[in-house]
């Protein structure tokens, strides 16, 4: 066995491998050599080399992601760190627990014109939830603040910051360990929670009640409860596909149902409670009308954190979705109303007319979307880059086998490549990826990877730009909007593929897309499908659906 010399890198490596941190992403450097040195020579840990900082830590947090424990990154000093960042807010709104671990100079080089230094300390401080800033001798204050985050990351779920300095010389090894960490335990607090009567008694007499339901596991909340839930008259159900939740009474379309809504509609939706849980929601405008029709009550449940998303937050239950169910509906009858039924009834009405228009539009990134939700392998593990993709997923079906993920904690397009492929690395489910061009080629470097599954697919729908913006308010014809605010280009991923290694297969009308299908999916290693659609066909084609749907 080979160990760092630098007694300061053995304790750190031991106290990760006393405390369970098997997974440990590493970016080449010279600083992080004795982390280095020593994560790669012990067999406990599963080490993984992206050159790519950026890129690193959104395969990092893709892992985490899936494996719900904790991921490390470890990076050398200077601007190396700094690129870790979008993954680290990316992690703090998506409560995933990320370590990321950086070497440092000593404070001494700090400032005074040393190669590759920066002020690393306290770097991510508004985005982590502990930040160990360690000094150079291995001691047990350095100790105690290693464990503590590491434990903070795993309990608090998100990411913290560990800053490692270490003095030349770097390389040097011994045969056997000279340090012992200080290991010291935390004793976890198990509150019991007790939901007031007033709540109960609140929930039981409201005829108007909201659900709404953001980013969630697949298997979350348990089917007694769903089904208490759909049996109620009282509540409406809005999901999204990120929710990973399904029941046929529930709506899973938020934007279909309420775009097309007038005043008289959108006082008939508005809730007397609105229960929120889960992450993020893509919709903004459920928030919208949340937060111009205002609820009597917003109760969010969540064991950590809760937002004021909507202005009214009334109550935060720091429990479990099942601790709060099993106690809502304990003696709880579901109630007659009104207000399902007659939601329902729009519901109904807007499936129909999803379905007639849907039928006749030409060929775009509508029609793509509604291709995919009846041609994608139900069983699949699907990842999904932000912007339009998630949000053209949003108004179409997909089956109820399918787990959805986004990085929807800051809602960025960087790394949402990377994250898909860390994800597929621990799943046993074939991993689809869809994304847009910009997010794609943004991102590109995460093909830059020696661990793709051979079951790793991606879907790449390719409108030559941020197809995206000319939905939006300002959007104009002109140049200044085409160069900065659309990105018009001219790109295919066909060389990409062949540079990386990926099968490819383009698509440009419904003939070809379905004749690539098939051996698309067929394709027995790393495959990329690029789809073409219009660039100046898609905005129209979008805003037109809202208005077909009454």
């Amino acid at each position: 066995m080979m160990y760092p010399k630098i007694p300061l890198a053995q304790n750190l490596l031991e106290i990760c491998k006393e405390k369970g941190l098997k997974h440990i992403v590493i970016s080449p450097g010279s600083r992080n050599a004795p982390l280095t040195i020593g994560f790669t020579n012990q067999d406990f840990f599963k080490c993984y080399s992206i050159a790519d900082e950026r890129c690193a830590a959104f395969f990092a947090l893709g892992m985490a992601q899936q494996l719900q424990e904790a991921v490390a990154v470890v990076c050398t000093s200077g601007s190396a760190l700094l690129n870790y960042y979008p993954a680290v807010a990316e992690a703090f709104y998506s409560q995933i627990p990320l370590v990321i671990i950086s070497a440092d100079r000593p404070q001494s080089k700090i400032d005074i014109g040393d190669g590759q230094t920066i002020r690393q300390e306290n770097v991510f401080a508004n985005h982590s939830l502990y930040n160990a800033n360690l000094t150079e001798e291995a001691s047990e204050e350095n100790d105690i603040k290693i464990q503590e985050a590491l434990f903070t990351s795993v309990n608090k779920k998100g990411p913290v910051h560990i800053n490692v300095p270490f003095e030349e010389p770097l390389y040097e090894t011994v045969e056997a360990l000279t340090q012992s960490p200080t290991l010291v335990f935390h004793e976890q607090k198990q509150e019991q929670f007790a939901l007031n009567e007033s709540f109960k008694k609140q929930w039981q007499n409201a005829t108007k009640k909201l659900l709404l339901v953001g980013e969630l596991r697949p298997n979350s909340i348990a089917q007694g409860f769903i089904d208490i839930i759909a049996r109620d008259e009282s509540v409406v159900v809005l999901t999204e596909k990120t929710s990973n939740l399904h029941h046929s009474t529930f709506i899973d379309r938020i934007d279909t149902l309420i775009t097309p809504f007038d005043e008289a509609d959108f006082q008939l939706l508005q809730p007397e409670i609105v229960v929120t849980f889960g992450g993020m929601v893509v919709s903004k405008r459920i928030k919208a009308f949340l937060r111009k029709y205002k609820p009597g009550a917003h109760w969010h449940v969540d064991e950590l954190r809760a937002y004021d998303t909507y202005g009214v937050l009334t109550a935060h239950f720091q429990t479990s979705i099942h601790d709060f169910f099993d106690q809502l509906f304990s003696d709880y009858t579901p109630l007659k109303s009104n207000y399902f039924p007659t939601v329902d009834l729009i519901w109904k009405h807007r499936k129909v007319m999803h379905q007639h228009y849907v039928s006749q539009i030409p060929f775009s990134d509508f029609k793509v979307f509604d291709f995919l939700s009846k041609n994608l392998q139900a069983a699949v593990h699907l990842q999904v880059s932000n912007s339009s993709a998630i949000r053209y997923l949003q108004l179409v079906d997909i089956d109820a086998q399918t787990e959805v993920f986004c990085n929807r904690g800051t809602s960025g397009i960087d790394g949402s490549t990377s994250t898909a492929i860390g994800a597929a690395v621990h799943q046993l489910k074939p991993t689809y990826f869809i994304t847009g061009d910009i997010s794609f080629f943004y991102d590109s470097n995460a093909l830059w990877n020696n661990y793709i599954p051979k079951n790793f697919k991606i879907i790449l729908i390719n409108n030559n730009g941020g197809g995206i913006f000319r939905i939006l308010p300002g959007h104009k014809e002109t140049d200044t909007f085409n160069t900065y605010f659309e990105t018009s280009h001219q790109l295919t991923a066909e060389h990409l593929a062949k540079m990386y290694g990926f099968h490819y297969f383009k698509a440009d009308d419904e003939s070809s897309l379905e004749n690539k299908w098939s051996k698309f999916e067929k394709e027995e290693e790393p495959a990329i499908l690029e789809i073409f659609t219009p660039e100046k066909l898609n905005d129209r084609i979008l805003l037109d659906y809202f208005k077909n749907l009454v």
